[in-house]
């Protein structure tokens, strides 16, 4: 309760957890469909520029000419399909992708997809991937540190070795190697890549903890009365070093969600098909050469709007779980 008071006086922490939950609510509803569902629709025609630099003379003049009805070549042996498919779209009307706009509030990409909705849909990938990993992350550091600071001898040593092996590897060259090995593309395989080698910064704090607790007079009071290894452990240590596996919780999301555009970045990422901050910057990083800036603009703006809300708001966080700092 002292903590929620602290975060609450802090003006700072909470416009960024606002920043956060708005973001965290956009995931919601496009995961639901609600926002952003029809994202791979051709709602404009390619590289539509935003709609407040005006539509492009040549853009304008392609996607007049995309609107025309080429004549049937009456040698051509797919005629009869051509015509056919031709009355099923135009059966369907506009909403097929059968009138598309030079502009759009925030540009098109190279497929004519609305930027301002792929960025959302993107947002919802990235989001994920950072929370999921870090909860595995945290969730066996936690684990880990807590069977190696609690028991101590052989055990300790053993996760120790692990913890020198993983560390000993630059984070980023752990994550590539790693990435290497699966080669199967997807968000499981990359929430297992960073899940899995995440887990090293919650371990050595978890682990400290567990040593200075594992002596006091409460746990031994729980021994004494006959608790189990297990409830002193999870019962009544855990509950008191939580707030460092909190904290870690919210460091980790901000670095994974960073990871995640780097791999999907170098292709290491998500698949064909699906979209994230990252596959859009890897596509944007071709736009620029020919002057198409906005989809860079919307994928970054995003991504650095929520890590440094996020970053702030895992300050003050910290502050708060803190007993040491005074209100």
């Amino acid at each position: 309760m002292t903590a929620w008071q602290r975060l609450r006086a802090d003006r700072v922490a909470m416009a960024s957890l606002a920043v956060v939950a708005a973001f965290l609510l956009m995931v919601v509803l496009s995961a639901i469909g609600l926002v952003a569902a029809d994202w791979e629709e051709e709602a404009g025609v390619s590289y539509a520029p935003p709609t407040f630099l005006g539509a492009d003379t040549a853009t304008a003049a392609a996607a007049a000419t995309q609107q025309q009805a080429l004549p049937d070549n009456p040698f051509d042996p797919l005629a009869a399909d051509i015509r056919e498919l031709r009355a099923q779209l135009t059966a369907r009307g506009p909403a097929a992708g059968a009138e598309r706009r030079a502009t759009l509030p925030f540009g098109a990409d190279k497929w004519g997809h609305d930027v301002i909705k792929k960025t959302i849909k993107g947002g919802q990938t990235s989001i994920v991937v950072g929370l999921v990993a870090a909860a595995l992350a945290v969730g066996l550091g936690s684990l880990f540190g807590a069977l190696s600071g609690y028991c101590g001898g052989v055990v300790d040593d053993v996760f120790n070795w692990f913890y020198s092996v993983f560390t000993a590897i630059p984070s980023v060259l752990m994550i590539l190697a790693v990435a290497a090995v699966l080669q199967q593309k997807g968000v499981l395989t990359i929430v297992l890549i960073l899940g899995l080698t995440g887990w090293t910064g919650p371990y050595r704090l978890i682990r400290a903890e567990y040593l200075k607790h594992k002596t006091r007079e409460y746990v031994l009071a729980a021994d004494a009365i006959g608790a189990s290894h297990w409830r002193r452990m999870f019962t009544h240590i855990f509950p008191n070093v939580s707030h460092v596996a909190l904290v870690q919780l919210s460091i980790l999301v901000v670095g994974f969600i960073k990871a995640e555009v780097i791999l999907s970045f170098l292709g290491f990422g998500v698949p064909v098909g699906t979209v994230s901050w990252g596959s859009m910057l890897n596509e944007a990083q071709n736009e620029l050469l020919l002057g198409r800036w906005w989809q860079l603009a919307a994928a970054a703006s995003a991504m650095a709007v929520l890590v440094t809300a996020f970053s702030l708001f895992t300050d003050a966080l910290r502050d708060a779980l803190d007993p040491k700092v005074k209100s």
